[in-house]
């Protein structure tokens, strides 16, 4: 994921906290907002109440490859918040919440899917 599809300074995900909308499942909660751009931009949040760093960066690493498989709509700023149950559950699990919240919110953009060994790999 390039840098100008991350976010990354406190003042974006306050605005998207303050300004969008949320959707909610057990694992993740998904809050986006349109930013007027022509690219999407992806925000991660995985607390403390997780657990230590070694279990929140591979719940964050899980659900960022999730996000990169799936095809999003352009113009949106997207904050996934993990929550604790996350912690426990498998890559398919975290992707089919991930889906699920994102066919609700509307944010899938029509088309396929980018699959393991597609799209930008370094």
């Amino acid at each position: 994921m390039d840098r100008e599809s991350r976010l990354t300074k406190r003042s974006d995900f306050a605005a998207v906290y303050r300004g969008g909308r949320a959707w909610a499942h057990p694992l993740v909660v998904l809050r986006a907002m349109p930013n007027g751009s022509d690219r999407s931009r992806l925000g991660f949040v995985v607390s403390k109440r997780l657990g230590k760093a070694v279990s929140r960066n591979r719940v964050r690493r899980r659900l960022r490859e999730a996000l990169r498989r799936m095809p999003l709509e352009m113009g949106w700023d997207v904050v996934v918040i993990a929550r604790t149950p996350a912690q426990e559950a498998s890559f398919r699990e975290l992707a089919a919440a991930l889906e699920q919240l994102l066919t609700r919110a509307k944010l899938l953009a029509r088309g396929p899917s980018r699959e393991q060994g597609e799209g930008d790999r370094r």
